[in-house]
């Protein structure tokens, strides 16, 4: 595989010659292409002498068509670090040297990412705004990462560290269409059951393992059916559909709906098991002193049903989070349901579980194989799901 590495004018550029070598050492073939401003952070002769080949900067240099040329060339374009400058550049269609002309001929093949700014670049309305509409194209992005800023300051903007950047090219090109012509049902975020017009029941999913799981399961070129819960995450991969519920029952309508279409569904949604028996529909007063009583039902059973409907290729995947009797009570869930796989969370597992960007799962297969993950990210994690479930 062939991979054209683009750098560009931060201090994250000093990163660059680490993930070059990185690459080289995992068998890459590697060229680099730099703006004129990464060379005031990391010399030609580093970048030249790190990949084994010639560096491309100047546009003009080969008659003005060495962009095409390494687009031909090349697999996949890696971009680390990307700037807001190269970021809004692609957004807009401007191509005014080297590697802002590479990314626009680059259509068709994989483009990665490393975003890496100041925080405060970084949540500014029009840098997301570019990285929707990157997204929205299918190129990914890895990072950036919380830590310490070049500034002095700590905060979201960090690159993505050489290793995390290797493993995404890895995952990208060993996934790339291996899931084409199929559909999945990806389940995502928790559910509010309503008390009143303002009160519900709910709980502290933030969606992020599944919105993870749906980009995971379309980069590896599935099209995929994502039902969340209330969630303020939003996703712009073309080959994923997102629909919108609030309760339980709607999101069984949605799931039971579209489930035959599917290859295989994983509902990782934390889904509310009871629902007040009434809602009212104006906001309830307090009465005095006393209490209130809320009477609960049994909310419908989401992967019990889509265990009933599951047909022969058909593969179904739950999640399980537990906090004792982990491995029994996961494994009684997966034969009760009709599963393929569980998922199993323990929130005894340090930054695992509900609102964190990192988890540490176990797969248990219907039979028996199992796979343990370390601590990573929920991206990483999803991507090992989408390996076990779906080779």
């Amino acid at each position: 595989m062939r991979i054209v590495v683009g750098i560009t004018g931060g201090i994250a550029a000093y990163k660059a010659p680490e993930l070059v070598r990185l690459l080289v050492k995992a068998g890459y073939e590697v060229r680099c292409a730099a703006t004129e401003h990464a060379l005031e952070f990391v010399t030609r002769v580093t970048l030249e002498t790190v990949s084994g080949a010639p560096l491309y900067h100047d546009l003009f240099a080969s008659g003005g068509t060495e962009h095409i040329s390494l687009k031909d060339w090349g697999d996949m374009l890696v971009v680390a670090p990307a700037t807001a400058n190269i970021i809004g550049k692609v957004a807009s269609g401007i191509a005014d040297d080297a590697l802002s002309t590479l990314l626009l001929a680059f259509s068709g093949k994989p483009v990665v990412m490393a975003p890496a700014m100041n925080s405060l670049m970084w949540a500014h309305p029009a840098v997301q705004r570019n990285i929707a509409t990157l997204k929205s194209w299918g190129i990914r992005m890895v990072g950036p990462a919380e830590g310490e800023l070049a500034c002095g300051t700590s905060g979201v903007g960090r690159m993505a560290e050489p290793e995390e950047i290797v493993r995404s090219v890895a995952t990208l090109l060993q996934h790339t269409g291996t899931l084409a012509g199929q559909r999945w049902l990806v389940t995502a975020g928790p559910t509010y059951e309503r008390i009143d017009s303002v009160r519900f029941i709910g709980n502290y999913s933030s969606g992020k393992m599944g919105f993870a799981l749906a980009e995971a399961l379309a980069e590896a070129g599935a099209e995929v059916a994502l039902v969340s819960g209330p969630t303020s995450l939003t996703i712009d991969h073309p080959r994923v559909t997102l629909t919108r519920v609030e309760s339980a029952r709607e999101m069984y309508a949605a799931a039971t709906s579209l489930f035959p279409q599917c290859r295989g569904a994983i509902l990782s949604a934390a889904v509310a098991d009871y629902r007040p028996a009434t809602a009212a529909d104006h906001k309830l007063k307090k009465q005095g002193d006393e209490g209130m009583t809320l009477q609960l039902v049994q909310n419908p059973d989401i992967l019990a049903t889509l265990g009933g409907m599951k047909q022969a290729g058909q593969t179904l995947v739950g999640f399980a989070l537990e906090t004792d009797h982990e491995l029994e009570n996961a494994q009684g869930k997966l034969q009760r349901k009709n599963l393929d796989y569980i998922v199993l969370n323990s929130l005894r597992d340090k930054g695992a579980g509900f609102g964190v960007d990192t988890n540490k799962v176990t797969i248990l297969a219907r039979d028996g194989r199992r796979e343990e993950s370390p601590l990573m990210s929920k991206r990483e994690v999803a991507e090992l799901i989408v390996k076990t479930v779906a080779p």
